[in-house]
């Protein structure tokens, strides 16, 4: 997957160099600036089963498409993570006490 740089960046990270007030003739030394880090974007055509849930997640959670999708991703990659370690990843009802195992197909 290739990482789409901020518009007017190099595609390297670190620091950058630049005079500490540009533009003025006066040299008052040098400052480090930090580039933000580089994100990965990709675009997913969702099923409407799919789609209906990001919707109904937004209207709940108040969260942005971007975050919920994070938040999918860094939890699945959890629960896989744990399934192939050879643990079992559970849900249990508080009110009745009945506990379900939960299956990634």
């Amino acid at each position: 997957m290739e990482r789409d740089p901020q518009p007017g960046l190099p595609l390297k990270g670190g620091p950058l160099t630049m005079a500490a007030n540009a533009g003025s003739g006066i040299d008052h030394g040098k400052v480090e600036v930090t580039r933000p880090p580089t994100v990965d974007r990709i675009t997913v055509a969702l099923i409407p089963k799919a789609g209906d849930d990001l919707q109904q997640l937004q209207d709940r959670t108040g969260l942005s498409k971007t975050d919920i999708a994070n938040r999918a991703i860094t939890l699945y990659e959890f629960i896989d993570a744990q399934m192939r370690a050879g643990r079992d990843v559970l849900i249990r009802d508080n009110n009745t006490g009945e506990t379900q195992v939960i299956r990634l197909l």
